[in-house]
């Protein structure tokens, strides 16, 4: 089932995740659902807040990413190779280590649809965590799937990529941002907008 996805501005949006037991009820039901809502919107990431469950949840899929090098059917780079086949469930992830020098990619946000921006994180991490049987695992991390869990890690903090841009960018988005939490943007997948309570 697809689900609405919340919009910048929902108080959700803003706090920090709870953790969750094997017993959470239709946790099974609630990822298929995730992914099916991820997929219809486009994006290679959904964290459980984006639909309005404070819980610490979220599911990846990087396969976008790999077929963004891919040129006349050859993968040219083995390393994103791999990102085909980097599709993910995170449940109580904890982020252990963030390392080396911070690079720049332009970012952008299932619940806030038309803006991105340039945002600097550290390429490498260790992440903890349990998968959907609930058994622990622990990945270490580069490039951009690390990118991708630490943008959905960020959703469970109550953190949000436009926290990360440069202020002067930021104060410049004000309005259009405004404009999000009101319903005023033009989306091709189901939202739920916090001031006008309205879904579309």
């Amino acid at each position: 089932m697809i689900l609405p996805i919340v919009a910048y501005g929902s108080p959700v949006l803003r706090k920090k995740a709870e953790n969750i037991t094997p017993d959470y009820p239709g946790l099974k039901e609630l990822i298929a659902d995730m992914y099916e809502t991820m997929y219809e919107a486009h994006g290679v990431g959904l964290a459980a807040p984006q639909i309005g469950k404070s819980i610490r949840l979220f599911v990846v899929d990087c396969a976008p990413f790999a077929e963004d090098d891919e040129v006349e059917g050859e993968v040219i780079n083995e390393k994103n190779k791999a990102l085909a086949d980097f599709k993910k469930v995170f449940i109580n992830p904890t982020l252990e280590e963030e390392s080396g020098v911070e690079w720049g990619f332009t970012e952008g946000c299932l619940s806030i649809p038309d803006i991105r921006e340039e945002v600097k994180r550290k390429p490498n991490l260790v992440i903890s965590y349990v998968d959907e049987n609930f058994q622990p695992r622990k990945l270490t991390l580069d490039g951009y799937a690390a990118r991708v869990i630490q943008h959905e890690y960020d959703h469970l903090e109550g953190v949000l990529f436009t926290d990360k841009i440069n202020p002067m960018k930021r104060n410049l988005l004000r309005g259009k941002l405004n404009e999000i939490t009101k319903g005023r943007v033009d989306v091709r997948y189901k939202m739920k907008f916090p001031v006008t309570n309205k879904k579309r």
